[in-house]
């Protein structure tokens, strides 16, 4: 009972938040009024920017901020034990992530859907902007790359989703067609297409699909290419006619995983099932760095992820018919986030312990299955283990409504698939407006309205970055241990952005609302690069070292011309 309370207490907590902090941030802050003009109807244009139903294009925000983050970042945080976990998902995403996004998508509204690197030109100075481009592309570059690999991998672990993930794809089409173009009843075409996608699922089950290497390419490698090309074109085309329904449908696909997870926690904890195995705190797990800086930059997203201002500021705000509609976006999908990272916590630290299956064949239960699967710091820190442990949790939870563990375990993944799918569409549609937008400021504005040249950049630099270490497109990997903290720090920079724009917008304090989250996470984020550089030069990983340190020298450069930027003295201005 101990897990169900939990986690009614929470999602309560969540609900209140939106009803009462969301809404004073809309009305009392951010001024939202329908007698604004937004972007998508000032520049509609058939292609990117086009205005969307509010329910629409909820589900296309939230399934391209969510991915694969609020899945593997608190299956990795855990290890310090769930209260931080838990703690750090719930405050942090009230009072840091959800401003964070509502504010990013807010300043894109009022800045004709632009970027989050092309109005902070305007808020503060051309510098800084060439400071946030640097890091949301290198954060894009290795999302597109690492998320190539991430699908691959599930895609060997569950060969059973590899059907139904990429059925998806005319499910989509079909639903985008029915709707925009033959204007057919949008709650009818949904519920047939939902219905097709997890019949889809079920079939999945019956048709594993084994890719094997080709031309002594590894799967791996013949998956990332295959994802790079159909991520070239899914780009290239009119967002709502692949991008936008598949992420619409996908966020079905979410809400009736979350149904069945919070069913199977009701019913697996009524029957005394499930119980909490893993320990509340444990700030010392083996081989584990620091929790305090840490835990802030393992869980992202579900508490404040940067790439979530990249998302409101990228294809989101072009697509916005109202905007009123931004507290439900912005808001109310990174409290969702929440929803599902909070789920995730209770599938690893309570559902493992109901079955878990060593590599000897041996069944463990309660504390022990927890203690086997996360042992150690490294133990637990491969795709492949993050992913397990959120699936088998979630698959025994699941088994107390009567759904087979293997059709479970089919399920999430090709929820987790399908997550990674939808991010790393959006990233690649989101670098093309970036480049473009770098393109327009260094007046070479014909190579920047070219969406197949700019694309063509984003897709070839991810696919150099996938292969730089062999066929088997784990380039990314190189990298990715500077994510995290890319990611974070772009959040920070986001938030100083928005907390400049206060300053200079807003009478008296409210600017601390944005400022006093940027403070902690900047924080914890330079705190963890500075203890990251040691321990990169102690390992000999020079590469990491210095992308590492320069990227440190960015967030202390971004610093300094923030504090300017806050300290200059305020101007009568229009209120936006």
């Amino acid at each position: 009972m101990e897990v169900i309370i939990l986690m009614i207490l929470t999602f309560v907590g969540y609900y209140v938040a939106y009803q009462t902090y969301g809404k004073y941030l809309s009305t009392k802050i951010f001024k939202l009024s329908a007698e604004h003009l937004v972007p998508s109807k000032a520049f509609e244009d058939g292609m990117d920017f086009i205005p969307t139903k509010k329910g629409i294009i909820f589900g296309h925000h939230y399934t391209s901020i969510a991915g694969t983050g609020p899945i593997v970042g608190p299956a990795i945080g855990i290890i310090w034990g769930w209260v931080p976990a838990l703690l750090w998902v719930f405050l942090g995403s009230i009072f840091m992530g959800a401003v964070h996004d509502l504010g990013s998508l807010v300043l894109s509204l009022r800045n004709q859907g632009k970027s989050l690197s092309d109005y902070t030109a305007k808020y503060m100075n051309r510098r800084v902007r060439y400071i946030v481009f640097s890091v949301i592309y290198l954060e894009l570059l290795i999302i597109i790359a690492i998320f190539g690999l991430v699908i691959a991998v599930i895609f060997d672990m569950f060969p059973q989703a590899v059907f139904p993930v990429w059925f998806e794809i005319p499910i989509a089409a079909v639903l985008g067609w029915l709707i925009y173009t033959k204007s057919k009843n949008v709650v009818l075409s949904t519920i047939v297409a939902v219905t097709l996608m997890y019949t889809t699922v079920v079939l999945g089950h019956f048709i594993p699909i084994h890719l094997p290497p080709i031309a002594g390419i590894p799967p791996t490698g013949i998956w990332t290419i295959i994802l790079l090309i159909y991520v070239f074109f899914a780009s290239t085309i009119p967002v709502n006619r692949l991008l936008q329904p598949r992420d619409f449908i996908n966020a079905w696909q979410l809400f009736i995983a979350a149904g069945l997870l919070v069913l199977g926690v009701l019913f697996s904890g009524i029957a005394g099932d499930l119980t909490l195995v893993a320990p509340a705190y444990n700030p010392h797990a083996v081989g584990a760095p620091p929790l305090l800086p840490f835990l802030f930059i393992t869980i992202a997203c579900g508490a404040i992820s940067g790439f979530h201002s990249v998302v409101s500021s990228g294809t989101t705000s072009k697509q916005v018919s109202s905007e009123p509609d931004a507290l439900f976006i912005g808001y109310g999908s990174m409290l969702m986030e929440a929803v599902l990272a909070t789920l995730v916590i209770i599938a690893v630290a309570a559902g493992i312990g109901i079955a878990y299956e060593t590599g000897d064949g041996s069944l463990l239960t309660g504390p022990a299955a927890w203690q086997e699967h996360y042992q150690s710091w490294s133990a637990s820190q491969g795709l492949g283990s993050k992913v397990s442990a959120v699936v088998i949790g979630s698959a025994n939870m699941m088994e107390s409504l009567h759904i087979p563990k293997a059709l479970g375990i089919i399920i999430m993944g090709v929820f987790i698939a399908s997550f990674a799918g939808t991010t790393m569409d959006s990233a690649t549609r989101i670098q093309r407006y970036v480049i473009s937008e770098l393109f327009s400021d260094l007046k070479q504005k014909n190579w920047g309205a070219n969406r197949f040249m700019t694309t063509a950049v984003a897709v070839v630099t991810a696919a150099i970055l996938a292969f730089s270490t062999g066929a088997n497109g784990k380039g990314a990997l190189t990298l990715w241990p500077l994510f995290g903290a890319v990611n974070q720090l772009l959040a920070g920079l986001a938030l100083l952005v928005l907390t400049v724009w206060l300053r200079k917008k807003r009478p008296g304090l409210s600017y601390l609302l944005a400022g006093i989250p940027a403070g902690i996470i900047l924080v914890m984020t330079i705190w963890a690069i500075i203890l990251s550089e040691g321990t990169y030069l102690n390992d000999g990983h020079i590469l990491l070292a210095i992308i590492n340190f320069l990227v440190l020298l960015l967030a202390v450069w971004m610093l300094i011309e923030s504090w300017i930027s806050i300290r200059r003295p305020v101007r009568s201005d229009s209120p936006e």
